[in-house]
């Protein structure tokens, strides 16, 4: 029997974090919810969740309704209610050491100073699992992280954000159907999403 996979997008909730840098995971969850008629049918252990099928692959899409630094927990929970090992979870994160635009699939590995996947990394015992990060890039005043991440996009990458979602749905699928190192190849070397 094929392993379930879970998919989990990270983000914040609540109206008032919905089109910031932090929210692009929950953005892509969204949009491979779209995509594939998943909907997050079910409340539990914090989290909005449902189950579905990509391009015949089951999966469990997931998105904590902690705030992103206590989510590890309700993903943890959710992987456990189905039986699911951290190593077959792919989560999807902004990412601000990467430029806006920028995706690149990474299979394990640390934190990176993202208070999501350290939480996960925490709640797990560890970081086995495939990550999408998305670059949301640094800020070019001197206005800190925590604000810079918590900030709305700006006009012009607004603009382009539609179709940053959706290339990210695209590494989403490639990954889940065809596999990490197949996703690193079509996705990591691409300087500039458009």
């Amino acid at each position: 029997m094929k392993q379930v996979r879970l998919i989990v997008g990270l983000g914040n909730p609540g109206d008032a974090y919905k089109m910031t840098r932090h929210n692009v995971g929950f953005m892509v969850a969204d949009e491979v919810a779209d995509a594939f008629s998943i909907s997050y049918e079910r409340k539990k252990f914090d989290a909005l969740f449902g189950r579905g099928r990509m391009e015949g692959e089951e999966v469990i899409l997931a998105k904590p309704m902690a705030f992103m630094n206590r989510s590890g927990l309700p993903v943890y929970s959710v992987a456990k209610y189905f039986r699911i090992l951290c190593e077959d979870m792919l989560v999807i994160h902004d990412d601000i050491d990467l430029a806006f635009g920028r995706i690149k699939i990474k299979e394990k590995g640390g934190h990176g100073g993202h208070n999501g996947v350290r939480s996960l990394m925490d709640a797990f015992g560890g970081g086995h699992f495939t990550r999408i990060r998305i670059g949301v890039g640094r800020s070019e005043t001197d206005r800190n992280v925590a604000d810079h991440v918590l900030s709305r996009f700006s006009a012009d990458e607004s603009k382009m954000l539609e179709q940053i979602i959706a290339k990210a749905r695209d590494a989403v699928v490639t990954v889940l159907c065809k596999g990490t190192k197949e996703g690193m190849n079509r996705f990591n070397s691409k300087n500039i999403i458009i």
